[in-house]
């Protein structure tokens, strides 16, 4: 059997800090009752505005029918909408509601503190490396992803 040494995989340390930071943030998120996977879904749609059920669960890297558990909670809640997409209606175009501000607030508040805590002990210079540093593994697999589809 061939050997791995994981400690020294960019996707090990990728993976053992993004769980982390996700436990750290949603530990902050449940006092509040929202989950790490609703502060998602209110995410992408303040970034993007509108989008299908199936774009959402594509950049959220969840099945559609996990998604679809997420936002009946969503909904009954008030948070969010769903309405038949105009050129198609087979899709459901989600959309934020106003209730959804304060859950917004409470999310951004939450993540700058997890943000700052993650952060404690780098000085400015060393955030904007680590930051650029992870772009450029982020552009490496994105351009090895386009060289294969070209293929």
């Amino acid at each position: 059997m061939q050997s791995y040494d994981f400690e020294e995989s960019v996707g090990y340390w990728l993976t053992t800090v993004t769980q982390a930071y996700h436990r750290s943030l949603n530990e902050r998120l449940a006092p509040h009752g929202i989950t790490y996977r609703q502060s998602h879904v209110i995410g992408w749609l303040m970034l993007e505005g509108e989008l299908t059920q199936a774009e959402l669960a594509r950049r959220m890297m969840i099945e559609p029918p996990t998604l679809v558990r997420i936002l009946d909670r969503m909904e009954s809640l008030g948070w969010i909408s769903r309405q038949d997409c105009p050129a198609d209606r087979r899709r459901k175009l989600i959309r934020v509601t106003d209730a959804a501000e304060p859950v917004w607030t409470k999310m951004v508040a939450c993540a700058k503190q997890v943000r700052q805590i993650a952060g404690q002990g780098l000085s400015a210079d060393e955030q904007y490396v680590f930051r650029d540093l992870l772009h450029r593994v982020r552009d490496n697999l994105r351009a090895e992803k386009l060289a294969r589809a070209a293929q």
